[in-house]
């Protein structure tokens, strides 16, 4: 079994960390290099960057604070917010990024995917999908829709067609943001996770819900990793108490 991981992610905007319910209801988490240090030092996996104000307010990523954060991290660094062609890829991978994720420009120009793959291999290509619940089907099966610019837009696209097309593209990896559980501690979309894992042969990553360690045992166990935020920001919990607890149920973790 292959090790799962566990992610914290700081959501930035206006150069600090923020947190949110459902995207909305944003709060200051606090300073980004100063988290970036302690998550390093904790033991995370890799470290999730995301400037979540850079695509709807059309400025670019903050390069200077990813920069910042670099210096301060000895595991993979992805990126993402803002990137919108294979100019800004490069100009986060010579800020410190090992990966670049894409959410909004992807859906508008999904062949910048390809181009990304092309320029530096689809490992380093992490596609973003922010997805909330849009009905079901007549058999009951929920529908997903992939939303644009901070989770505001509703694309219409359904999720599991968009991952699949996208993978086909060079995506390398899906980072899968419930909208719904997003900030709620009500535990992660579980039911999205494993569908979107069944339509894709690209590790996936959780993210959105996490209030529990069981629900981030939960997340991992269906994915390949889970993204965490608010446990971690306000104190509420460790990432060696995450990875003890996972371990205990019997999940491969890295330490």
């Amino acid at each position: 079994m292959l090790a799962k991981r566990i992610i914290p992610c700081l959501d930035v905007d206006d150069g600090r960390v923020v947190k949110g319910v459902k995207f909305q209801e944003i709060a200051d988490a606090g300073d980004p290099v100063e988290l970036a240090r302690r998550y390093n030092n904790d033991g995370a996996d890799e470290l999730t960057f995301l400037d979540i104000g850079a695509s709807y307010k059309s400025r670019a990523t903050l390069f200077e604070i990813v920069r910042q954060v670099a210096a301060e991290v000895f595991i993979p660094l992805c990126v993402g917010g803002g990137i919108r062609s294979v100019d800004d890829m490069r100009a986060a991978m010579n800020a410190g990024a090992d990966k670049v994720s894409v959410c909004t420009s992807a859906l508008e120009r999904p062949a910048l995917l390809s181009e990304m793959a092309a320029a530096y291999g689809r490992q380093c290509v992490v596609l973003s999908i922010d997805a909330r619940r849009s009905g079901t089907t007549a058999a009951g099966t929920p529908i997903w829709h992939a939303f644009a610019r901070g989770g505001r837009d509703d694309t219409d696209r359904d999720v599991l067609v968009w991952a699949a097309e996208a993978v086909s593209r060079g995506a390398g990896e899906i980072l899968l943001n419930s909208i719904d559980a997003d900030g709620t501690g009500t535990g992660y979309d579980l039911e999205l996770i494993h569908a979107v894992m069944a339509a894709v042969p690209v590790p996936v990553i959780a993210s959105g819900g996490a209030g529990s360690l069981d629900q981030i045992a939960d997340a991992v166990e269906a994915a390949d990793a889970a993204l965490v935020a608010s446990l971690l920001h306000f104190g509420k919990t460790t990432i060696p108490k995450i990875k003890t607890h996972i371990e205990a149920r019997g999940v491969c973790v890295r330490w």
